[in-house]
């Protein structure tokens, strides 16, 4: 388990007290002390820019800066200071965020970083979490709220909008180029259980066939819509086919899929709902919030 940034305070201290250390040294000597897993040691914070270890070396790292417990001294190094020494000179201090509010560079931080009329509970020893890492959570949070509401308004929707709305998911994904008429609904009697298709190329010798079932919660996919679906694929001699559905796939309806071949993709109301928010599709960006750092660079 990769521990959270306040349980690696004091490893990061203790580092520290060796003399002039590198930032990217002590997160190499800590992945090896703590005994992390070839799979903890490669996870990604969700930019991919980072290790989620390296990401909470770091932001325990500049918790003791901030409560002068360690100092910069050039690019990526730093120093423990006398009132650093202090703290590891009692083996029964517990290093956290509780320890470092006693100092008043540490409350002064604190109070430069959010409106002191708001309930704090990052100072909480159980809190775990960096402050990066609750944002990102408070933003799933929200995309999933998203995404519920999407699935509620596609089911409450006629069909021909639900295809129409597929059609143009796979124009945003990059489907079908440039062309205007690369994609279109069919969604009309006599189109043999298809209901979509998109034209990979000008002339519309390569295609993409869409089959889109608007079911309520829990009404699951199974494995005949997947047989009649490649039928479908067949009689069109297609060699391409996209089965979405709001709902969810049986397993056998994933094992039938998988039993013919990579011909058929299917996209459950999960993955539709995550897909509609990254491509906006049904909704749009109202407000864009940027994480920053420091530029090292621009200090050297």
């Amino acid at each position: 388990m990769i521990p959270d940034y306040q349980t690696l305070m004091k490893p990061v201290l203790r580092c520290a007290a060796q003399g002039e250390v590198g930032i990217s040294e002590v997160v190499n000597k800590l992945v090896d002390e703590f005994g992390l897993s070839e799979e903890e040691r490669s996870e990604l914070i969700p930019s991919g820019k980072q290790t989620t270890f390296a990401n909470r070396v770091n932001w325990a790292k500049s918790y003791l800066k901030q409560a002068v417990l360690v100092k910069a001294t050039r690019r990526g190094h730093f120093v423990i200071t006398d009132r650093g020494r202090a703290a590891l000179s009692n083996p029964d201090i517990q290093i956290n965020n509780n320890y470092l509010q006693q100092f008043e560079e540490f409350q002064e931080f604190r109070k430069r970083g959010k409106d002191t009329s708001v309930n704090d509970n990052e100072s909480n020893e159980n809190e775990v979490a960096t402050p990066d890492e609750v944002l990102r959570k408070a933003h799933e949070k929200i995309n999933k709220a998203l995404a519920v509401d999407l699935l509620e308004r596609i089911r409450e929707s006629l069909p021909s909008f639900f295809e129409r709305l597929i059609v143009d998911l796979l124009l945003g994904m990059g489907y079908g180029g440039s062309s205007e008429d690369a994609g279109r609904a069919l969604g009309q009697s006599g189109d043999n259980g298809i209901d979509g298709v998109i034209d990979q190329d000008p002339l519309g010798v390569d295609q993409i066939y869409v089959q889109a079932k608007r079911y309520a919660e829990g009404n699951n996919i199974g494995p005949g819509a997947i047989r009649d679906f490649f039928g479908a694929l067949s009689l069109k001699k297609a060699q391409k086919g996209i089965f979405v559905t709001t709902s969810a796939f049986s397993p056998s309806a994933r094992q039938t899929a998988e039993g013919l071949g990579s011909r058929i993709v299917l996209i459950d109301g999960d993955q539709l709902a995550k897909l509609m928010i990254r491509y906006n599709i049904g909704c749009r960006e109202e407000e864009v919030l940027s994480l920053k750092k420091i530029d090292e660079d621009y200090f050297e």
